[in-house]
């Protein structure tokens, strides 16, 4: 760059600037707005006059034919590579949760996980109940069934910063359970054509990483390209290839080290965080939302029996199962609620549930190869998204002003 060019570059960005970014984009908060921005480019681009230039981008193929990946676009670069990362960062978070979180304790963990199902049942029945009668509507069962973690903790953390430790750790657990549950259905029932060769040496691969790591061994430069071809053998044989991404999340090893220093899965978390929350997810989003807003279109979708199913699936299933879950659990004695719980923040979160963004639109795409049933699809989970944000932040500010009631009542008392 010629001198008086770079001295007039406005932007040089300095180490310190590079750490404080990716601290910040290690919170829920940064990485839900980045995803929130990405959709809203897509969105205006999609309804523009250069529409087509975005689908032409959505469609841009890169397969090599010599790595035998035939017709990737850019679009399921997005949702089987990029997202395969994200699913990584989810697997890592569900092994805290099971070696140091609410799920090591299977009386604490009771509540969230009964929930998360009763979350997945439910959204799924209901959908099946109004889609009922529309030819090849049954496939996309599973498109309400999954809570999106990185835009709930966001909605969460936006409209009540000062929320009980617990309640954020029910939301946490609840999205990562709904999260494994939904990659499951995913390697089940969204897998057409399966060979076998290629799932076989992706398992060793997989079984491989997860010996080195109950060894204790450390070396990024023997995982990375473990996972890389894990991931790619996985993506040959005919499974989402996301599932090799949980499955090697799962398996980082979180236990402490005798030196104190940061355990494998706290240095994967440490590292990936950021790459997934300002890359991979709004990515993904950026090559996924953009869907046509006019009167038309919308139309269509309200007239849509699997948009419809989506909708209410999403707003109202996962409320009823997630509440509905958490309450008969309660009731049942299978589970208790905490003392610093609420039954109205749990019906909040119910309703934060119902933000099915990320992993719902993923499902959306492999139930729905047809392109017009895909882009209304795709516009009922995001106006049910944004249903479901809107009601669980007007309870949550609800729940604010009452604690700050109390809180003031109690001083007055005092």
């Amino acid at each position: 760059m010629p001198r008086r060019v770079a001295a007039m570059w406005p932007f040089r960005p300095t180490v310190r600037y590079s750490r404080n970014l990716t601290e910040a984009l290690r919170t829920e908060t940064i990485g839900g707005v980045i995803m929130l921005a990405a959709t809203v480019a897509a969105l205006v681009w999609a309804n523009t006059p250069w529409a087509s230039a975005y689908t032409k981008l959505q469609k841009y193929e890169l397969s090599p034919s010599w790595l035998g990946l035939d017709h990737m676009d850019l679009q399921h670069w997005a949702s089987g590579g990029l997202l395969a990362v994200f699913f990584f960062i989810a697997g890592v978070e569900l092994r805290e949760e099971l070696t140091h979180g609410e799920l090591r304790n299977p009386r604490d963990a009771a509540l969230p996980v009964i929930a998360a199902f009763a979350g997945v049942a439910m959204p799924a029945l209901l959908f099946l109940a109004v889609s009922s009668g529309t030819g090849g509507a049954a496939r996309g069962w599973a498109v309400p069934t999954a809570t999106d973690i990185a835009f709930a903790l966001a909605v969460l953390a936006v409209t009540f910063s000062q929320c009980p430790a617990p309640l954020r750790a029910f939301l946490l657990t609840l999205a990562v359970v709904d999260d494994l549950i939904a990659i499951t259905i995913i390697a089940i029932f969204y897998t057409d054509k399966l060979a076998f060769l290629p799932l076989v040496i992706s398992v060793l691969l997989v079984a491989l990483y997860g010996v080195l790591q109950a060894k204790g061994f450390r070396s990024p430069w023997v995982y990375v390209p473990l996972a890389v071809a894990a991931w790619y053998f996985m993506q040959r044989s005919g499974v989402h290839a996301t599932v090799a991404g949980v499955a090697l999340g799962m398996l980082t090893n979180p236990t402490e080290t005798p030196d104190e220093r940061p355990t494998n899965a706290e240095q994967a978390d440490h590292q990936l965080r950021p790459f997934v929350a300002g890359v991979c997810v709004p990515l993904f989003a950026f090559l996924s939302a953009g869907v046509a807003l006019s009167g038309p279109a919308l139309n269509a979708v309200f007239h849509d029996r699997v948009a419809l199913g989506v909708i209410a699936g999403l707003v109202i299933g996962k409320f009823v199962g997630v509440f509905g879950g958490a309450w008969t659990a309660v009731r049942f004695g299978l589970a208790t609620l905490g003392e610093e719980l609420h039954w109205r923040e749990i019906a909040g979160v119910a309703l934060l549930a119902g933000v099915g963004f990320t992993v719902s639109l993923l499902i959306g795409g492999l139930a729905y190869p047809d392109p017009e049933q895909f882009e209304r699809v795709t516009t009922a989970v995001l106006i049910a998204s944004l249903i479901a944000s809107v009601a669980a932040s007007m309870v949550f500010r609800h729940r604010v002003r009452q604690r700050a009631r109390t809180d003031g009542e109690v001083a007055a008392t005092g």
